[in-house]
């Protein structure tokens, strides 16, 4: 397979990465200290391996467990200010160019922060991460996505947190996040109508757990404009006995109105998504044409890296560099940013894929998986 490195070397765009599912564990040690947090080791090796072993269950109930000690990390303005500074410094480091950090406010307040005070100091870290990016020759884009847990009653309240910071806080849009059983999009519907009413940005949570019915509450009755994950739209589709595949009426929706899925390969293996990457749905999402984007979810809980997860999919799937080259692009193309940003970005981004993507046969040197 392409190695890691090699896909380090080029433009990538996350547009599904948890703030409190990147923490270095470096740093989270150093918090937990100050702030008398009991973390499961103080050696960040070892805190490193205990995250992803036990985000690897099987489960998203108790892969979310672990969140517990992140945000433990992260109730202080400083501490916010300090993540997501680092979660700049450590995109760029990977070869990522622009990227959205998302994270629920409402998780952050144990220690007197409030919601503004708490969306205000993410952006300052944003800031001061991009400053630093833009000083090492190497600029970088960065908004947050202000996201409502889906299983508490706040959606509207931190809907409305986003429209105040949509100015002045780098805020480019909302989200839901958190299990999907028994919390349908629509819990969350007066939220997503006053953010219409607003003409402002929103992606949901959709089809990572859940049925096809979650899917369509967040496609029809809620509007995503993108669907976090979505992988599970798979399950819409058939192949017949010539081996034809066959897409049902949500699925068609989904792929003619290009809504962008923002698949996470790694984390979608540690909560039962699929076996294998092998198996994994982004092939067959690829294959169909669906408007696939490719990013980790949580860089701590799943020991990736958005480069990494490109060699995975590349190894998987037998991809030439010109098919990544348009899921990077895709992922660019689908930032809540303005059109002139994402347009002049895709100009940036393109020279480089183009120098590499000579050899359309796929990085592992055989024909797609779906060619053989």
């Amino acid at each position: 397979m392409a190695a890691e490195e090699f896909f380090r070397n080029l433009p990538k765009v996350t547009l599904h990465d948890h703030l409190d599912g990147g923490l270095r564990p470096a740093t989270m040690i150093e918090i937990a200290a100050e702030v008398g947090h009991q973390l499961p080791s103080t050696d960040p090796d070892e805190l490193g391996r205990w995250f992803h072993q036990t985000a690897s269950s099987g489960s998203l109930t108790a892969y979310l467990t672990t969140f517990e000690h992140t945000i433990a990390c992260m109730q202080r303005a400083d501490d916010l200010r300090r993540v997501a500074r680092e979660w700049v410094a450590d995109h760029v480091a990977d070869g990522v160019v622009a990227g959205e950090a998302r994270w629920a406010p409402e998780q952050h307040l144990q220690r007197g922060l409030g919601l503004d005070e708490a969306v205000a100091a993410v952006a300052e870290g944003l800031r001061e991460g991009m400053a630093d990016a833009a000083s090492g020759g190497t600029p970088f884009i960065a908004r947050q996505l202000v996201t409502a847990m889906r299983h508490a009653d706040r959606g509207l309240e931190i809907a409305e947190l986003a429209l105040r910071h949509r100015d002045t806080g780098l805020v480019a849009g909302f989200d839901i996040a958190g299990g999907e059983a028994g919390n349908p999009p629509s819990r969350h519907l007066a939220a997503f109508r006053r953010l219409r009413e607003a003409d402002f940005f929103y992606t949901i949570h959709s089809g990572e757990e859940g049925e096809l019915a979650s899917i369509h509450d967040a496609v029809q009755v809620c509007g995503a404009l993108r669907l976090g994950h979505g992988v599970n739209i798979v399950n819409d589709t058939t192949r017949d006995a010539r081996g034809r595949h066959r897409l049902g009426r949500l699925a068609r929706f989904v792929r003619d109105q290009r809504i962008p899925l923002e698949v996470c390969p790694s984390s979608n293996l540690q909560t039962g998504v699929a076996t294998t990457m092998a198996e994994h749905p982004i092939g067959t999402l690829l294959w169909l044409d669906f408007n696939v984007t490719l990013n980790c979810d949580n860089r701590l809980m799943s020991a990736t890296t958005l480069s990494r997860e490109y060699a995975l999919v590349s190894e998987a799937f037998g991809l030439s560099t010109t098919q990544l080259a348009q899921v990077a692009l895709a992922g660019a193309s689908a930032l809540f940013l303005d059109h002139a940003e994402r347009a002049q970005l895709i100009e940036q981004m393109m020279p480089a894929w183009l120098r590499v993507s000579a050899n359309d046969r796929g990085t592992s040197g055989q024909p797609p998986l779906w060619e053989r």
